[in-house]
């Protein structure tokens, strides 16, 4: 993406954001809500610099960081190499896919109360829920990724004397990349869902789920939209900083996927 690109992209991110805030700031102060529910934006504003300023915000955050990547790397690391056999060998496939199709749809909230009974209240039981909501994701795609690998691509290296190891190295995970990073980012997505919601009913004291839960408790608005501002910072940074240059790095600069435009 050229410097033009990317300028035009950030000012076309920076009016929707605006648009956004206007929206809220006009609905907030039009009287229709009471201040109590539907708090201005330097209230938020004024909320969050006081949790930042105070540390209690940022250890909350932090908190609820440690669990969702906790989780999300367990998910990652058994379910891309999971993925990939049931993409290579049929056997496996025979065997996880039917389970996969029957847990995947139970929501990952619903487990809360089975998990809170086996691990208790803690982290335990975030970090479980997370990697139960992370998994599938990734599992799946990294599994249609595998299967979605052009056979002209394996005949083509056997031709050429590669081995299994090489084919697998040279051609399997480059060709399903962009399958397993689009996983990632679901898995991210629904780690934070997942965690948000086990927060509120399992965490102890720490974690940006339990804010939320707490302060609608005393009705803190500002609080809870505060919080709700950092898990979308935080989504907004790992999707610009992490995934993103993670995507140039493999499958942009293998040349599997194109480089988006602004």
């Amino acid at each position: 993406m050229s410097a033009s690109e990317t300028a035009r992209s950030r000012y076309r991110s920076l009016v929707a954001l605006a648009v956004m805030a206007g929206a809220y700031e006009g609905l907030a102060r039009s009287g229709a809500f009471p201040s109590a529910l539907l708090p201005t934006l330097p209230a938020v504003a004024e909320a969050l610099l006081m949790g930042v300023a105070d540390g209690t915000l940022l250890r909350h955050a932090a908190s609820t960081l440690y669990r969702v990547l906790v989780g999300l790397g367990l998910a990652v690391l058994v379910g891309v190499p999971l993925g990939v056999l049931m993409g290579r060998l049929r056997a496996v496939e025979s065997f996880v896919l039917p389970l996969a199709s029957a847990l995947m749809p139970i929501p990952s909230l619903a487990w809360v109360p089975v998990f809170i009974l086996w691990f208790g209240l803690g982290n335990a039981t975030a970090i479980g829920i997370v990697v139960y909501a992370a998994l599938f994701p990734m599992l799946l795609n990294a599994w249609s990724g595998v299967r979605s690998v052009n056979p002209l691509w394996l005949r083509a290296g056997g031709s050429m004397g590669a081995g299994p190891a090489d084919l697998f190295r040279k051609v399997i995970i480059p060709g399903s990349s962009p399958f397993i990073i689009a996983g990632l980012r679901q898995a991210f997505m629904r780690a934070w869902i997942a965690v948000v919601g086990a927060e509120m009913l399992a965490a102890s004291d720490w974690g940006l789920g339990w804010v939320i839960f707490d302060a609608k408790e005393f009705l803190k608005a500002d609080t809870m939209l505060a919080s709700l501002a950092v898990i979308g910072l935080l989504g907004f940074a790992f999707e610009r900083w992490v995934f993103g240059a993670l995507e140039r790095a493999t499958v942009q600069r293998w040349g599997m996927v194109r480089a988006g435009k602004g």
